[in-house]
């Protein structure tokens, strides 16, 4: 368990670390940056650098957590890699079964796993599944997500680098866009994020603005949140046509 710096939750829980490249968007994987520094500092649970590895021993974590929590699971890895075993997919997932009180949120590439296997997990509404789709031509990942049994469903167009055109958001409950971080940041262009929030409008879909990148990547120069010390600072800020877009989907548990 860790407290998260990412807008969109409130701490991290990896069962699993390391990962492959699969898509344009993970070509400069923070995560891998982080697991390679944390193998320097000799930390225990990345002896592997960035090799998928599975560690049995976070299972019992969610049980101690003593108030709800917005969770996000594997985000120093990809919970529908291939070489993560099924028998330890469904032991996360019953962790997450028996923890109705916490709030999980998944992200994956791999939408293709994630739809052969959906049938193998029981979804609780607890259980928020996502994809991650950086341009036009992984759109596809969308429509595996949708065929899925999760009852909260969102995209995460981050990094977003590259324009995205008709994208169909039906049973889609949350959209997240983001640019790209880093030393190596690839630009996110403001039309792109202008016809995503335009589809969510007409889909009536939450739109969640993370960030900007890089203060260079946004037009708006004077964007109060760019800095360090604005209580909504993201990177490069998150001032989006002059507001602050963090909404959130509807919570319905039956």
């Amino acid at each position: 368990m860790a407290q998260s710096n990412i807008e969109w939750t409130e701490m991290t829980w990896n069962p699993t670390t390391g990962c492959t490249k699969v898509s344009q968007g993970c070509r400069y994987c923070y995560a891998e940056v982080m697991a390679k520094r944390l193998k320097a500092m000799s930390h225990n649970k990345y002896i592997n650098g960035f090799k998928l590895t599975m560690h049995p021993d976070t299972l019992g974590e969610p049980y101690t957590w003593n108030k709800p929590k917005k969770v996000f699971v594997n985000s120093m890895s990809d919970l529908f890699h291939q070489n993560i075993t099924i028998e330890f997919l469904k032991a996360i997932f019953g962790v997450m079964n028996d923890t109705p009180q916490h709030t999980y949120q998944i992200l994956t590439k791999r939408s293709e796993t994630l739809k052969y296997l959906a049938s193998n997990f029981n979804w609780t509404p607890n259980i928020w599944m996502g994809v991650s789709v950086e341009n036009q031509t992984e759109i596809k990942r969308i429509d595996h997500l949708r065929e899925t049994p999760a009852k909260i469903k969102f995209i995460s167009f981050e990094p977003l680098i590259g324009l995205i055109k008709d994208i169909d958001l039906t049973n889609i409950d949350w959209v997240i866009v983001g640019g790209e971080s880093g030393p190596k940041a690839r630009p996110i262009q403001k039309e792109w994020v202008d016809l995503i929030h335009k589809q969510c409008l007409k889909s009536h879909v939450p739109f969640f603005f993370k960030q900007w990148g890089k203060s260079k990547f946004n037009i708006d120069l004077d964007d109060p949140t760019i800095k360090k010390e604005h209580p909504m600072h993201a990177k490069g800020g998150c001032l989006f046509n002059g507001r602050i877009y963090r909404e959130m989907p509807e919570i319905i548990y039956d």
